[in-house]
């Protein structure tokens, strides 16, 4: 399974991983013996997604997928089975080709298949279609309970009280060799790779490694594909964010074999591409939230604002023309405010300054690192008076966690629509769960569990107490 949330090898369906098998309806009436089974996976399951020192997602994808098996071999009711056939007529050749694509990569054990079953119109794929009927309707299962679950999520959610409840993310881009690329592959630019230009955190740029989509085919196909990610994404949420909005109105593309600082901007039609996520919000009664952080040019907040769109305001990034930490009451009202994105360390490792030593030890600076310190411990220093000054610390010298919890108190303090409580925050983690510009040669992203200070793991269950 591929690591990062952001290279998701589809953006309309769902990652089986995050399934509860417990859950599904039909557990309850399987013989005790196959329960057994599915606790005794559940564990094994457990052990590799929480493991202290990194995480395996392909083994713990493999013990769940056969507790996933069990359930899906017993009988359904008549009415089960009438609405899992209607998800799948509903879902049609996208769900079908989906599901495909999942057999195929599980059979060939690779997601870069051969060349005869490189994309959904390939010559032979129509005949493994009907090769791998059982595994296929396994796979469109998956997603159903997927949304099952999803759903009776979110009515909880709102049942309880909260006004949104699921916020759903969606990334800038796909895999290049995921199921969403193969199913319709003329809706990509070849030969090109999405990222970002140099700035003050990612010195060298970055390559996110997902193919962009072509402008002039997004336009042919009358923005469907977008439409369809976008109901998909609110089909069971009450917001969507939308990680790098700035992707609805130019992309970095990056031609193949070139460095990040090579690349160049590539517009989009972004009245077109605004005006469909808009629609499909306004059907869903959804809140939208653009990540419109980084190189953006002033009159893009400016049109996001009076369409209605959230923008998204970071502690870190949020300055004034003298460098100091701007005021809380300075904070633009429609926005998302938050102390931490997954972009940046853990607020307590940040504090610490891991991000420049990390950089440092990965050959990521282009800057001398005392130089680099010097800034780190300067724009502290200016954060810390910002904090005593409106009472949000107490004290000459506050400890780490009262700086964290004090960043906090301040952007609470900030007239912002929504304000974000990262849990990585919540439980004190140092290490960052991902460090921009790098791969796995050179960091271990989105494999680094949920730890407090102490490099404990915390699982889900003990949040709570934690």
């Amino acid at each position: 399974l591929e690591t990062s949330p952001y290279l998701p090898v589809s953006r309309r369906w769902v990652n089986p991983i995050y399934i509860r098998p417990e859950s599904i309806e039909e557990f309850a009436s399987l013989p005790q013996a196959s329960r057994e089974a599915i606790e005794q996976l559940r564990d094994v399951t457990r052990e590799f997604a929480s493991r202290e020192d990194l995480i395996d997602r392909d083994r713990a994808w493999e013990a769940k997928r056969k507790a996933l098996e069990i359930i899906f071999a017993a009988p359904r009711t008549y009415h089960r089975q009438s609405q899992f056939d209607h998800f799948v007529e509903n879902g049609g050749s996208e769900l079908s080709n989906y599901a495909l694509w999942c057999a195929l990569v599980e059979r060939e054990g690779t997601i870069e298949l051969p060349e005869d079953l490189a994309r959904s119109s390939a010559p032979r794929v129509e005949l493994e279609r009907l090769e791998l009927a059982e595994r296929v309707d396994f796979y469109q299962w998956c997603q159903w309970v997927a949304a099952e679950q999803l759903e009776h999520a979110q009515h909880v959610a709102r049942e309880v009280g909260m006004e949104i409840g699921i916020m759903a993310d969606l990334a800038v881009g796909v895999h290049g060799y995921g199921s969403e690329k193969w199913s319709r592959p003329e809706l990509f630019a070849s030969g090109m790779s999405v990222g970002a230009p140099p700035d003050v955190y990612s010195q060298q740029g970055q390559n996110w490694s997902q193919p962009p989509w072509s402008p002039r085919s997004l336009a042919e196909s009358g923005y469907l594909p977008l439409r369809d990610m976008v109901r998909a994404a609110l089909a069971n949420a009450g917001a969507v964010r939308i990680d790098h909005i700035l992707g609805m109105f130019r992309l970095w593309w990056i031609p193949e074999g070139c460095a990040a600082t090579e690349g160049t901007y590539v517009y989009y039609d972004h009245e077109a591409m605004m005006g469909v996520i808009l629609l499909e919000a306004q059907r869903a009664g959804a809140v939208v939230i653009g990540e419109d952080l980084g190189v953006v040019e002033p009159w893009v907040r400016d049109y996001l604002r009076e369409r209605g769109v959230l923008g998204t305001s970071v502690v870190w990034f949020e300055k004034e023309g003298s460098g100091w930490p701007l005021r809380p009451e300075h904070y633009r009202d429609r926005a998302l405010a938050a102390v931490n994105i997954h972009d940046l360390p853990p607020t307590l490792g940040y504090i610490r300054g891991i991000q420049t030593t990390l950089r440092s030890e990965l050959g990521l600076l282009t800057d001398d690192i005392e130089t680099v310190r010097a800034g780190d411990r300067l724009e502290l220093e200016q954060v810390a008076a910002r904090l005593h000054e409106y009472g949000c610390i107490d004290g000459a010298e506050p400890s780490e966690r009262e700086i964290v919890e004090g960043l906090y108190r301040y952007v609470a303090k900030t007239p912002s629509k929504l304000v974000v409580a990262s849990l990585v925050d919540a439980v004190g983690d140092v290490r960052p769960q991902n460090m921009p510009g790098t791969g796995a040669d050179l960091y271990p992203n989105w494999c680094v569990p949920l730890c407090d200070s102490d490099g404990e793991e915390v699982p889900i269950d003990d949040l709570p107490t934690n």
